[in-house]
Parts: structure tokens; C-alpha cells; sequence
């Protein structure tokens, strides 16, 4: 932290000696319309700069103070096509200037910032970005980011306990710990959070998600090998706001409520906004197959948190987050007593305080950004995992010493980044990228009943140097290295990484990749869960002298979108393949005397993942909209990984389908009347399934079980009505989520269930329904 705090010193140091900008009394006003009417919060920015402001509800804009001299006007809007005006800038003098803006069937163009952490379209960035937003969320009722996840290629949300419920996201294959979160393009998703995270954050927090598969962008950390989402938290561009209430109902049985609201406000000069959300969460425990014991345990949320942005002068910008977010999660049985009272149980209490703090200067004409940023997340969990015995003996030591635990997590990062554009760079612009960044996180987990102790504090500093270099109109360059200093890892560890684009003409993108990673040898998401396994607990342990895990990836891909005036439609081919040396693998060793089950993290050898992805999409008139992807894969390590101590090992990845895929069709006429249907499939895997001898409800033996095939659908219908008096609008909506109720039917019985067989949809059969209030 003392290398932080003096590049934070010498930054103000820096800044301080910095004019603020000087008013030249250049102006600009005017409106937008389209097909005559006027259009309300429109963006409107001076291109290669940092002034814009929005128009206001009746579609006119005002921008004063401007640089002088000749400059770009951009006016963009999702639906419609971007405009550019050409205007001179005269000291003292203010130009009138009116915008028709023309509707676009379908945004394929988006402006997008994780792969370059600068802001691009997405047929100009050398890596592929996928984005999900509202739109998204809204088509599949998704209330928490992690339902929406699996609407993209080559991703897969995964539920991996029976009792709590913890989650993954598999990004190309590989497991959760191989994708790096982002919290608005910060790292502050520590191992812990990555158990439940996901699914504590309400989409009403989220303003889109961009998704880079691969780990190509040299920016971010070791860890994005499979690749990196950034949850980008929704950022004020206008006076809004929309309250919603939803009902549930689990497969006739448990109630799952939820209720959110956002407000945003802005100044009238649009030099400084907030967005400001909460939601409440409410769903009782479900139990599928009757014995008692719950395969979706009880959950309660509360979440509040804002965003907002100050803009000093027109050259310097802060940027402040934060969020607060409260879970209580139970599951097992006799859920209305303590825990240790309960025949097997697992209860967790979340409280979690994330957010950070961005600070950007323009120097140079807007020719070179100077940011320096600072983040942070503290969790404070109280968990309780046990079976309670059956004989007096040990019933009464349960009840001395119930196994409950304490966790402490804290994370933080911090550093500067330095943004330079070389306009004429051997005949094409560059945009050179350097920073340096500081990672620390610290979690310190305890049961003293079983003598479990996770005391772990990882530190990384990072230093990266990326050039995105436009060589021509057709083909475009990112290159870059990044070196990380891991104080679990003897060296520095130096990871290049390249990418090319190549546009064959407005509609056809080829882009290839190279990049290479690494893991720590340290605990990641999934190591530290203790599951239920054979009668006793299951958890993960450290081998000694554990080595990191080295990675090589390489994608391709070819991007194709053609556009009519009433309609578009296109296609994404990619194919990736990773290999990783040293995969990190988890192996079974013997039980300890009380039963219970260890299982060690080990070096393993080589692995690999090779496959490819297939997206295709299309609109037709603004009416009617179809997407849906496929991933086809095979992950596999070079030697046999003995998961059980009592059956012969495999070579497979467990728990990881050959193909599985997504799909939406969205109905959106003129009439205020909407409906989408989605559906998630998710192919055959390999399950372990540990066995307990002598109980009834748990198989006699451990076995590899091939799971089925699982096709979720998913129905929404809504309809909008306008209440003119209050300049808004009121929705009532409700459909059915997996519509034909796919969902896993050999779950384990009783209390010596094995949790972690779990596979298939993360929730049976749901009607829901709900009402909505917006502007």
C-alpha cells in the first residue's frame, strides 16, 4: 500500500499544478429530431474529447465553454443511427446547430470499453466484446446478474451445492476461477465473493455487462483465462426513475419475492448526477423431492448502493461507487430453529461493502488521459455447515461446539493509467495504454470444530503496456505485455498478448488472438465451500509446494452483419483452444478418523480445452428480434485425475457439457403490448457422485454419473400503459420460467446427502408476475 499511497501523492502533486480550464465563451445549441418529432435524452459529445452533455426532455442541448477551433459533433442514441456535424469553434460566439437523427433497426455497433479500457465500437476493437443490458435482463426476468449470464456464447452459469445453492460462472470450458469479475473495470470480486456473488447483485444495479472471452486484453489480471465480465453499474445520463415489484412462485410450492427501484438525478448544467438503487429480496427454501431437506435454500437480500460522477472542470472528472449488500441464505431442514439444530444444515449471513473511486485528468487537446482510481470490498460472513450426529456421545459434543465459522474478507486495489493517442503513428492512429496496479486481498476463515483454518493474504503488483494501433482502415493491432509480481510466486511472471482485427469490407470482421496467463497457487471461489459428502464434510486443502498454473490461448473468429434499411441480421464464428500446464486438479485422499473427506489440491500435469462457438442474430423492423447461441468443446486432462479414492479417475473435465447453448426471441410491436421467449440448453457431463454404504437415500458406492440433457424455456408477456398526467408509465407483466420444468429429478435424500450432486437448470418450473412504474 506504500507504493499506492506515493503514486497517489505524486498524481495530486501533478495535478495540482494544472490550470483549470480557461472559458472561451464558445457555444453550442440546439435540438434533435426525428421524422419531426423531438427526441429526449439524446448523447451529444464533442468527438475525441470529454464534452457532452444529454438533451433534455424536450430534446434541446446547450454546451458551453468549448475548446476552440474545428471539432466533430456526435449525437448518438441506442435505436438510431450516430450523427456527425462538422463545426468551428470561435471564441465569444455561440452557433445554433440542429440534429436529425434516423432509426436504426438493431445496434451492432456498440460503444463498448472492456477490451481496451477505452472507449470503442465494437467493430473497431480488436477483441470480440459482448454486451448485455436491460433490454436482456427485462427479456428473461432476470433479477439477479447471474440469470442473465448464460444468454451469451460460451458462457454458463452453474449451480454446484444442493443445500446453499453457491454458483459459478464457466466461461470457454474452464471453471469459475479462471474468469475475471469486474466491478465497474475493477477487480474487487475477491475468491470469496465469487462463491455467491453473482447472484447477490440485482440486475437493477446494472446498466449492461460486457463480456470478453479469452484473455487477449493485456489490462487485466492474471486470472482472466477463460475471460473477463465487467459489470458496469448504471451510470446517470438522465432524470429517471422506475419502481418494480415481482412475485413468484417455485413450482406451486415457495414464494420469491423481489422489489427494486432506481432514481437518477442531474444538475441542470449536467456537471454532476447520481443513480441511486435498492431492492429487497424475499424467497422461501424449496424442497423437490419431499424428504424434508431443500434443493433451493431460503434467501434474503437487501441491496442499496449509487453512482455518481462530479465533473471538477471540463478537463477533470471524479467518479464515486459504492454498494451495500445484506444476504441471509439457509438451507437443510427445520429452517424456523437454530441452525445446529437442524439435521444437516448450511446458513450464511453476507455483509459486503464494495466501491471505488476513479479520478480523470485531459491534457494535451484530449490528447492524453491521465486516471488514477482506487477500489475496495469488505465481507463480513458468519456461516454454519453440520449434520447432527446420532449417537448421545457425539450429539452432545455437536451441541458444546457447533461447527459455526467466522470469515473476514478484505479487498482493495489501486493505481494510475495513462492514455496516449499518437495521431500519425508509421500512417494510422495509436492509442498507447500503461499503468500499474496494485491488488491485495486478505481472508482469514474459521470452524474450530473442524479444525479449518483459511488464513490467506495475496498481493500482486501489475504493470502493463498495451499499443491499439490502427494501421490502416482495414486492419487494426492491440499488443501488449503485461508483468505481475504475486508474492506466492518466486518471479515475475511476464504474460504477452496479441490481437489483430482485419475488416474485409463494413460487414465482415476477422480477428485472431493470442494470449498467455497464470494462477497463483492459492484458494480460489470453489475451494473454499465445504460440502456434505459420505456421511461427514467435504473440503479442499493445499498440496505442498503447489505451483502455479501456466496458460496458451489462441482464438480466431469471423463477424458478419448485413443491414437493409427495415432489417439486419448476421453471425459470429469463433473457435478458442487453451492449454494450461500445471493444471491445477482436486484429488480425494483418504477420510479423517471422523469421517469426513479431504480433498487436495495438486498439480496435475497438462490439460486442455478446444472448441468453437456459433452466435447468429437478426431484426426485422424494430418488431421482432431472434438471437441464439451454441458452444461446442472438449476439455480434457493428459492424465487421469483420481477424484475418488474408491473408483478408477478420468481424463474429463467433471461437470462440463460438450455443448450447451441459448436462445431469445423478443416480440416488440408499436402497440404497448411485448413478448419474448428465451431458453438455456445445457448438454451431457460427468457428475462424481459420492456414495454413502448403509443409508438409503445415497447411492452404496461412489460413481461417475452422465447427466441428461436439459432444454429451459422461458415465456414473458407484458403490457405498458400510459399515465400522461404523471409523464410516465405503468407495465404489468408475468410468464413462466422453464415452461416445461426441466429440472434435476435423482437428488439425493436425507441428511447424508452428497450437496454437491447437483447439475441441470438452477430452478424448476416458476410462474411469475409483477408490475412496474417508470419515465
Amino acid at each position: 500500500m506504500e507504493r499506492i499511497s506515493l503514486l497517489l501523492g505524486i498524481l495530486l502533486l501533478f495535478t495540482s499544478t494544472q490550470l483549470s480550464a480557461q472559458k472561451t465563451d464558445a457555444n453550442i445549441f440546439g435540438d434533435v429530431k426525428s421524422k419531426g418529432e423531438h427526441i429526449p435524452f439524446v448523447n451529444i459529445y464533442i468527438k475525441g474529447t470529454n464534452y457532452g452533455t444529454v438533451t433534455d426532455e424536450t430534446g434541446h442541448f446547450l454546451l458551453v465553454n468549448l475548446p476552440v477551433g474545428q471539432h466533430t459533433v456526435v449525437a448518438k442514441m441506442i435505436g438510431y443511427k450516430p450523427v456527425e456535424k462538422s463545426i468551428n469553434l470561435i471564441k465569444g460566439q455561440s452557433i445554433e446547430l440542429n440534429i436529425q437523427l434516423e432509426r436504426e433497426s438493431l445496434a451492432v455497433d456498440e460503444v463498448v470499453i472492456t477490451g481496451t479500457r477505452t472507449f470503442k465500437r465494437r467493430t473497431e476493437s480488436a477483441v470480440i466484446v459482448n454486451v448485455i443490458d436491460s433490454k436482456v435482463f427485462d427479456y428473461v426476468q432476470a433479477n439477479t446478474i447471474s440469470e442473465g449470464l448464460s444468454f451469451q456464447p460460451g458462457l454458463r452459469m452453474e449451480t454446484d451445492c444442493q443445500t446453499c445453492n453457491y454458483s459459478q460462472l464457466r466461461m470457454n470450458g474452464l471453471g469459475g476461477a479462471y474468469s475475471q469479475i469486474l466491478i465497474n473495470s475493477r477487480p474487487i470480486f475477491s475468491p470469496l465473493t465469487g462463491l455467491y456473488g453473482l447472484e447477490q447483485i440485482p440486475t437493477e444495479m446494472v446498466e449492461r455487462i460486457e463480456v470478453v472471452r479469452g484473455g487477449a486484453s493485456a489490462l487485466y489480471g492474471s486470472s482472466a483465462i477463460g475471460g473477463t465480465v465487467n459489470v458496469i453499474t448504471k451510470f446517470p445520463s438522465r432524470n429517471a426513475y422506475d419502481i418494480s415489484m415481482n412475485n413468484a412462485v417455485i413450482n406451486g410450492e415457495s414464494n420469491d419475492n423481489h422489489i427494486n427501484g432506481n432514481v437518477t438525478l442531474l444538475t441542470t448544467q449536467r456537471n454532476a448526477g447520481a443513480t441511486i438503487y435498492v431492492s429487497r429480496r424475499d424467497r422461501q427454501a424449496y424442497d423437490h423431492n419431499d424428504d424434508g431437506y431443500s434443493e433451493m435454500p431460503a434467501l434474503r437480500n437487501n441491496s442499496f448502493g449509487f453512482n455518481s460522477y462530479f465533473r471538477l472542470n471540463q478537463n477533470q472528472k471524479l467518479e464515486v461507487n459504492f454498494a451495500s449488500l445484506h444476504e441471509y441464505r439457509r438451507g437443510g431442514n427445520k429452517n424456523d430453529e437454530p441452525a445446529y439444530l437442524a439435521d444437516q444444515s448450511e446458513e450464511r449471513t453476507h455483509d459486503i461493502l464494495m466501491g471505488g473511486l476513479d479520478y480523470s485528468l485531459d491534457l494535451n487537446n484530449n490528447r492524453t488521459s491521465l486516471s488514477a482510481f482506487l477500489a475496495g470490498q469488505y465481507t463480513e460472513r458468519k456461516h454454519y455447515t453440520g449434520i447432527r450426529p446420532d449417537t448421545d456421545e457425539e450429539l452432545a459434543a455437536h451441541n458444546a461446539l457447533p461447527p459455526y465459522g467466522n470469515t473476514d474478507n478484505n479487498t482493495f486495489i489501486g493505481g494510475l493509467q495513462l492514455n496516449h493517442s499518437l495521431y500519425d503513428f508509421f500512417g494510422g492512429p495509436n492509442i498507447i495504454t500503461t499503468g500499474l496496479e496494485y491488488n491485495y486481498d486478505e481472508v482469514a476463515d474459521e470452524i474450530e470444530t473442524y479444525t479449518y483454518l483459511l488464513d490467506q493474504t495475496s498481493k500482486n503488483l501489475g504493470f502493463y503496456l498495451q499499443s491499439d494501433w490502427a494501421v490502416n482502415s482495414k486492419l487494426n493491432l492491440l499488443t501488449g505485455v503485461r508483468a505481475d509480481q504475486h508474492n506466492y510466486v518466486d518471479q515475475i511472471i511476464l504474460n504477452p498478448r496479441v490481437s489483430a482485427l482485419y475488416k474485409f469490407n463494413q460487414e465482415t470482421q476477422y480477428r485472431i488472438s493470442w494470449s498467455t496467463g497464470f494462477r497463483a497457487p492459492q484458494a480460489f471461489d470453489t475451494d473454499m465451500h465445504i460440502a456434505f459428502s459420505g456421511g461427514g464434510i467435504q473440503q479442499v486443502q493445499l498440496a505442498d509446494e503447489l505451483d502455479e498454473e501456466r496458460s496458451q490461448s489462441i482464438s480466431t473468429s469471423i463477424n458478419w452483419d448485413r443491414a437493409t434499411e427495415s432489417h439486419i441480421y448476421g453471425f459470429t464464428i469463433e473457435g478458442f483452444y487453451t492449454q494450461l500446464k500445471d493444471a491445477f486438479i482436486l484429488e480425494e485422499l483418504d477420510s479423517t478418523p471422523d469421517g469426513n473427506s479431504i480433498l487436495e489440491k495438486r498439480n496435475g500435469g497438462n490439460s486442455q480445452v478446444v472448441g468453437g462457438t456459433f452466435e447468429a442474430r437478426a431484426n426485422f423492423n424494430q418488431k421482432l428480434q431472434l438471437e441464439g447461441g451454441l458452444t461446442l468443446q472438449k476439455s480434457r486432462y493428459a492424465q487421469i485425475v483420481a477424484w475418488s479414492a474408491d473408483i478408477a479417475g478420468t481424463k474429463d473435465y467433471l461437470r462440463t457439457p460438450d455443448s450447451y447453448g441459448y436462445f431469445t426471441i423478443a416480440y416488440t410491436p408499436d402497440s404497448p403490448f411485448k413478448a419474448s421467449i428465451s431458453g438455456i440448453y445445457t448438454g451431457t457431463m460427468l457428475v462424481p457422485h459420492y456414495g454413502l454404504a448403509g443409508d438409503a437415500g445415497t447411492p452404496e458406492e461412489d460413481a461417475l454419473i452422465e447427466s441428461d440433457t436439459f432444454w429451459e424455456t422461458n415465456l414473458k408477456l407484458s403490457y405498458d400503459f400510459e399515465l400522461p398526467h404523471l409523464d410516465s408509465n405503468l407495465q404489468f407483466f408475468a410468464g413462466v420460467n422453464n415452461i416445461f420444468n426441466q429440472y434435476q429429478d435423482d437428488f439425493d435424500k436425507g441428511k447424508y446427502r452428497d450437496s454437491n450432486y447437483v447439475y441441470g437448470p438452477a430452478k424448476p418450473q416458476t410462474v411469475f408476475f409483477g408490475i412496474k412504474l417508470f419515465n
